[in-house]
C-alpha cells in the first residue's frame, strides 16, 4: 500500500515531503518567476522531495513573446497541451500557431519550443518522459533561425542550459501570483 506524502507549508507554497501519493492545487503549490520565460509551476517541489522518477509535470504561464525553453531536443518524449490563451509551436524549423486546448506530442528526439503568442498570456501543461532525458546525453539545445528569430533559440548549438539560457536572470522562486491561473 502506497501512503500519502505530506504536504509542507513553506514560504513559496505546499512542497510533497515523500514519495507518496498527493493532491496539490497549483495555486498552493511553489512557482518560479522565470524573467523573460514566464511563470513555471513546480509540483514536485524545489527540493526534489518528491522527484518525479518517470515523468516531469508542470504548468508554464508565458506571456507573449516568452519562450518555454529554448530551442531543443530530449533523448526522451514529450507533450504539451494548451490549457489557455495563444502559443507558438517550433517544431523541426516549423512553425505552428498554438491555441486553448491544443495538443503537441515530440517524440524522443524532436527539436521544438513554445512560445507564448496573442495579446494575453498562456498557460501550457507540459509531461516529459525522464528515462532518457536526464544527464548528460539528456540531449541538446540545437540551432534554428526560427526559434533564434522569436528569441527561443542558441546561436551555437550546446548541450549546456548555463550556456542557452545565459541571456535571462535567473529564475527565482516565488508563491504562485493571482492572476497566472485562468479562472
Amino acid at each position: 500500500m502506497v501512503s500519502e506524502s505530506p504536504l509542507e507549508s513553506t514560504e513559496h507554497g505546499l512542497v510533497p515531503r515523500g514519495q507518496g501519493w498527493f493532491v496539490l492545487n497549483a495555486r498552493e503549490a511553489p512557482w518560479f518567476d522565470r524573467k523573460g520565460r514566464g511563470a513555471y509551476c513546480e509540483f514536485e517541489g524545489f527540493e526534489g522531495d518528491a522527484d518525479f522518477p518517470q515523468l516531469g509535470v508542470n504548468l508554464q504561464r508565458l506571456g507573449p513573446g516568452e519562450p518555454m525553453a529554448m530551442y531543443h531536443r530530449e533523448n526522451d518524449q514529450e507533450d504539451f497541451l494548451v490549457l489557455a490563451g495563444e502559443a507558438l509551436l517550433i517544431a523541426e524549423g516549423e512553425e505552428r500557431p498554438l491555441r486553448e486546448w491544443d495538443f503537441v506530442h515530440c517524440p524522443a528526439g524532436t527539436n521544438h519550443v513554445i512560445v507564448g503568442a496573442g495579446k494575453e498570456p498562456c498557460v501550457v501543461l507540459a509531461i516529459g518522459a525522464r528515462e532518457r532525458s536526464t544527464g548528460p546525453d539528456w540531449g541538446a539545445y540545437t540551432v534554428d533561425a526560427a526559434a533564434v528569430r522569436h528569441g527561443a533559440g542558441v546561436e551555437q548549438e550546446t548541450t549546456d542550459p548555463e550556456e542557452a539560457y545565459a541571456r535571462f536572470p535567473e529564475r527565482e522562486r516565488t508563491r504562485y501570483r493571482e492572476g497566472w491561473l485562468s479562472g
